[in-house]
């Protein structure tokens, strides 16, 4: 068995344009998510990023907000376990952040 990133993307949102029932929902279909890998077998770690941090750049430039430049914001990152980058491809269908209009990147981690 593999593991592979699964790093969530998704556009910038205000949190207050959205009802705490709609946020609820969103949160069963993750944890419905969640529930179907780990029942496989395929989850791994989770990781989700809050939304502060700071950026380093060449010659020590230092910029608050890790987003300053981007369009879409770096939600999280999941270690998935799959025999191959099909089955890992197939996994992250499911991936509630689709409907969000975001993406997923997977990619296979190289260990050692």
């Amino acid at each position: 068995m593999k593991e592979f990133a699964l790093v969530f993307r998704r556009a910038p949102f205000d949190p207050n344009n959205i009802s705490p029932k709609d946020m609820q929902e969103v949160a069963k279909k993750w944890d419905h998510w969640h529930e179907e890998l780990a029942g496989q077998g395929k989850m791994g770690t989770s990781v989700r990023l809050a939304p502060e941090g700071k950026v380093l750049k060449g010659g020590g430039v230092i910029t608050d907000g890790p987003f300053v430049e981007l369009r879409e914001i770096l939600g999280g990152i999941y270690i998935l376990k799959a025999e191959n980058l099909e089955e890992a491809t197939t996994l992250a269908h499911g991936c509630p952040i689709l409907a969000l209009g975001g993406s997923v990147e997977i990619r296979p981690l190289y260990v050692g």
